[in-house]
């Protein structure tokens, strides 16, 4: 009966009240800035630029305007660079969910021998790289220059991650294992049969994290890709924006010039609501496991 009581059942002092009503005051300022900011950027994006920069939001139909989306949605380079984006993070986040999996689970494992240096050569990797110059190099030497490998791999392996993961295996309880070994279970029949089911929610966090993370990413395509059939969204985005960035002197006339940098506003508005729509469709399906798996070592 007890656990089965709401928080509207629950009775405070005066004091707690008053601490329950700030602490609420409090939630309810800190949503509204989180969402104005949201909500000011979609708006913005259907809105025209005379009528967003003289009367600031409105909500008449006659100040709408879909043309900032018409002109990205007819850009081929931006669904190619769509695409080309959810290609880059769906194979990123499968190749971070692979690597930390079966790198986390040996260094799991009790009493398993060469696992005390192998852990301290990861965590050394974590305060020491080498650079940009050496990992350019070295992305050349292997010939990835200019393909979908040099955005994918060299970022693909997190020590993070592997010790999200690794503390997550550490936490399962042994006696499965144990029973599973004496029912004449092999390693790997353990591993695939009961491991990775059980795993789901880390397996989700990570691959998430490396979604999320090579999404917004445009550095690396930046600096190994020349084609620009080859380009994510993010870089893509990145260029139209530089190009409708007017320079002093380019242009004579200060009408067009303003009215172009008035396009750029409406373009730069569109953009950011189209680049976020997959990771706000994900975050619903993922959130239960996001829950679970984000805790991982707290209680530790």
């Amino acid at each position: 009966m007890a656990a089965s009581r709401t928080a509207a059942d629950i009775q405070y002092s005066g004091k707690d009240r008053i601490l329950v009503v700030i602490t609420y005051i409090l939630l309810g300022l800190f949503i509204l800035v989180i969402l104005f900011p949201l909500v000011y950027v979609v708006l913005a994006s259907f809105l025209t630029p005379n009528v967003l920069i003289t009367k600031g939001l409105a909500i008449a139909p006659s100040d709408w305007t879909i043309t900032g989306y018409v002109k990205i949605l007819s850009n081929d380079a931006m669904i190619r660079g769509f695409f080309n984006a959810l290609f880059y993070s769906a194979a990123f986040a499968l190749a971070t969910v692979f690597f930390s999996v079966f790198a986390a689970y040996p260094l799991s494992i009790e009493g398993l021998a060469g696992k005390r240096p192998v852990m301290i050569f990861f965590l050394i990797t974590m305060f020491f790289g080498g650079g940009l110059i050496p990992t350019y190099l070295v992305v050349k030497d292997l010939g990835m220059l200019n393909t979908v490998w040099a955005v994918i791999l060299p970022g693909a392996i997190s020590v993070f991650n592997i010790i999200l993961a690794k503390t997550y295996f550490q936490g399962l309880p042994k006696e499965l294992f144990q029973a599973a070994s004496i029912d004449g279970a092999s390693d790997l029949g353990i591993f695939f049969r009961i491991v990775l089911p059980l795993s789901k929610p880390i397996i989700f966090v990570l691959a998430l994290y490396a979604f999320v993370g090579q999404w917004n990413s445009y550095f690396d395509a930046m600096i190994y890709l020349d084609d620009s059939r080859l380009f994510p969204l993010q870089l893509v985005l990145r260029s139209i924006l530089i190009q409708n960035q007017v320079q002093p002197g380019m242009i004579a006339d200060a009408l067009a010039q303003a009215e172009l940098k008035k396009l750029s506003e409406m373009i730069k508005y569109s953009a950011i609501v189209i680049s976020s729509l997959p990771l706000i469709v994900m975050y619903p399906f993922f959130q239960k496991y996001f829950e679970k798996g984000a805790m991982v070592g707290s209680i530790k």
